[in-house]
């Protein structure tokens, strides 16, 4: 059986009829309730928030979200964000709580930095992974999007993004452009080795208690199994000095820019050592 992001993109994949059934179908709405509860639970919110929906769809989760109830911390206030018109038509429909947004994710999350306490998503962001076309490039589309999430969530702020990857690769590209966006990133995996296993990839934004490490976000949880990937991307340079290194000063400078500061240009001799001169 194929995948459905391996036959066509979601705003033609998702049309009306499709729309129509996947928000009616009671097996699919009970999964979906099941994942948004969880994701929920590993943000972690103690008081009403402002949470981004990354591919809302037709709000299901968006409604989850609105139903917290004060004693849970909420309810929270939220902006949904899907590229298909025919499931934001049936959110409208419904009218849900939450503001809605017609964009592409691979193109940037386009809110002003810092706007929301948190976001959660869905079973969205594999399909940044598949390429429709020669000129869609998927890494790409990965970059923009966990770029403009990082530059969204206010210093500290959570997001949990539950996916289904094809495989190792798949997973590894995801996790990693999360991880080169400057988030502190790990996945937890709920029922492994089970054919109801679900991946959820556990973002923080740096700034907060912790600093970035995701581990504290599911201390409080038992039996789980967190994959953190971090370890792969720390660059050190000679002798442990990675300010020596040209890859971790190009980085740095990257993280940089995306928060509106100047730099100077990158040249062949960044990252290099000079030598003193004494007049």
């Amino acid at each position: 059986m194929s995948r459905p992001e391996e036959t066509l993109p979601p705003d033609l994949f998702y049309n009306d009829r499709e729309s129509r059934k996947y928000t009616t179908s009671s097996r699919i709405q009970n999964v979906q309730s099941a994942m948004a509860h969880r994701a929920l639970e590993l943000l972690q919110l103690d008081s009403p928030s402002f949470i981004m929906d990354i591919g809302c769809g037709s709000g299901l989760s968006g409604e989850i979200l609105s139903s917290v109830s004060p004693v849970d911390g909420g309810p929270h206030t939220w902006v949904g964000m899907d590229i298909s018109a025919s499931m934001l038509d049936i959110a409208l429909q419904k009218d849900v709580e939450g503001d809605l947004l017609l964009g592409d994710i691979g193109q940037g999350i386009p809110f002003r930095a810092g706007s929301f306490d948190a976001a959660v998503s869905i079973s969205a962001i594999q399909w940044l992974c598949n390429a429709d076309s020669s000129e869609v490039n998927p890494q790409g589309r990965l970059t923009r999007f966990f770029n403009g999430l990082y530059a969204s969530l206010r210093r500290g702020g959570r997001a949990v993004c539950q996916f289904y990857p094809k495989n190792d690769a798949q997973r590894s590209l995801i996790s990693s452009a999360a991880i080169k966006a400057g988030f502190g990133a790990g996945i937890l995996e709920d029922g492994p080795g089970t054919k109801n296993s679900k991946l959820y990839l556990v973002l923080t934004a740096g700034g907060g208690e912790g600093q970035g490490d995701i581990t504290s976000v599911v201390k409080s949880i038992r039996d789980v199994d967190v994959h953190d990937e971090r370890r792969k991307f720390r660059i050190v340079g000679k002798k442990g000095d990675r300010r020596s290194n040209k890859a971790e000063i190009i980085r740095k400078k990257e993280q940089m820019e995306k928060r509106g500061k100047i730099t100077k240009a990158t040249s062949r001799y960044t990252g290099r050592s000079r030598r003193r001169v004494i007049f």
